[in-house]
């Protein structure tokens, strides 16, 4: 058996979706020596994002039409998402400086869908009290309740006014301060970015750190609480790559693996490519890399990635949007996500727009379940619907030293993703990663 690579590392990463390229670059400033293989011929794996020849050619839908531009004027992302100014996938890109090698702009609007129609999540006082969303009454309260979020403190007793978050629901905070049942469902879904109406009976306290982080995001830039980096998602795990390749790490693209290999204790000690083989005392990787035994499904997620040649109407002919559709408006449990990027993102030619409808399959028909979002598009130019199981991993790999991350959700936002990354790092190296850094400098490098 012939050495692949180097023969041997510390770990072999399979995969360059973002979450295996952020531990990969973890790792290697911590002075581990890695390998990282992909099967695929570019970084991003699921999440890459794809000129416009290559989008056709991945959902098989013949030449892409000379009317469309250029070819290099795109850069569609197959896992559409934005990033929150605040959350935790900004500190984690300026915790590993990855900020230098990206320019970020910010989204220009958040929208929620409510009674038939699209109405702009305010992101201003000024805004607050001229939105449709609310009544005139309940403006007043709303505000209070704002007041009441932004200087609530959890380690400071004195800013909670008598109200224990960790007992108290989210039910009984929004009746508390007298708001209507409209009113929690869009501060639920579209500020504090809840999935489903289960968080209601729950415990308040983390729905409540959800909304804080939408806020300080918000009151960043003013506009949305989202950035999003130029030329698209993909450059996320191209950062993060190049952070691994400065302190040693070896990249093996087009290099699928046959098999994992396991010691006789059922622990993973390499991987095994045709007559050649790696060792290292670790595998970390997505569920694709896999057996069936390591991962269970978790569900199933439907993305139609539209092209248009125009703004999605009703969001004031905006470059950049982000429409949430709460499930219970529409008849169902999950929310539907609408993102929308242009060529202002150096995403796609002058004049054409992306617009990605993504949600949990519930219905039977993935078509019926994105067609709320489908609807609110106007014409359409260009098509492409996804269907894709999600996984994540059965063990934590403390027994098999397999560590494996989850899919990514429906979500158009990074932040249960980051949770996941979060505990894969935690599970890959023993510790806790430092999320203490400020996230006030993500145009430059500091």
């Amino acid at each position: 058996m012939e050495p692949l690579a180097d023969g041997e590392y510390d770990a072999i990463v399979l995969g360059t979706g973002l979450k295996e390229c952020v531990i990969s670059g973890l790792l290697s400033v911590k002075g581990k020596k890695i390998l990282q293989m992909d099967r695929n011929g570019y970084y991003g794996g699921d999440g890459a994002s794809l000129n416009l020849s290559n989008l056709f050619e991945k959902f098989q839908a013949g030449e892409a039409p000379t009317n469309l531009g250029a070819n290099r004027d795109y850069n569609v992302d197959l896992i559409p998402k934005f990033i929150m100014a605040y959350g935790n996938l900004t500190k984690m890109l300026l915790h590993t400086k990855v900020t230098r090698y990206l320019e970020f702009k910010s989204i220009t609007g958040s929208y929620v869908y409510k009674d038939g129609k699209i109405l702009k999540v305010p992101a201003t006082p000024e805004e607050a009290l001229r939105s449709p969303l609310m009544g005139l009454f309940e403006k007043r309260r709303f505000r209070k309740f704002i007041i009441f979020i932004n200087q609530y403190e959890a380690e400071k007793p004195e800013t909670h006014e008598s109200r224990d978050l960790n007992t108290m629901t989210m039910r009984q905070l929004y009746e508390d301060f007298g708001l209507l049942a409209d009113t929690h469902q869009f501060i639920s879904h579209a500020m504090c970015l809840e999935l489903d109406e289960k968080h209601m009976d729950a415990p308040a306290a983390p729905t409540i750190k959800n909304l804080k982080t939408y806020c300080d995001s918000l009151s960043r830039y003013g506009t949305s609480p989202y950035i999003y980096p130029i030329y698209g998602l993909g450059g996320l795990p191209e950062g993060f790559s190049r952070i691994c390749a400065i302190h040693g790490g070896t990249f093996m693209l087009n290099q699928d693996i046959d098999e994992i290999l396991y010691d006789d204790s059922g622990k993973a000690c390499g991987v095994k490519a045709g007559n050649q083989m790696a060792k290292a005392g670790m595998v970390i990787g997505d569920p694709s890399y896999f057996p069936p035994e390591k991962v269970k499904p978790t569900g199933i997620l439907v993305r139609c990635i539209c092209i248009l040649n125009h703004p999605i109407p009703n969001t004031s002919d905006s470059e950049s949007v982000q429409i949430i559709i709460p499930g219970p408006q529409v008849g169902r449990v999950n929310d539907i996500f609408v993102c929308c990027v242009g060529n202002a993102l150096a995403v796609s030619a002058p004049g054409i727009y992306i617009a990605i409808v993504s949600t949990i399959v519930e219905k039977g028909s993935p078509d019926e379940d994105v067609a709320p979002g489908l609807q609110l598009l106007g014409p359409i130019l260009k098509r492409f619907t996804s269907v894709s199981t999600t996984f994540e991993p059965v063990g934590d790999g403390s027994d098999d030293k397999c560590y494996i991350s989850s899919s990514f959700d429906a979500t158009s936002h990074f932040e249960s993703d980051c949770d996941d990354l979060l505990s894969l790092y935690k599970r890959v190296s023993g510790e806790e990663l430092d999320m203490t850094i400020s996230a006030e400098n993500v145009e430059g490098d500091y």
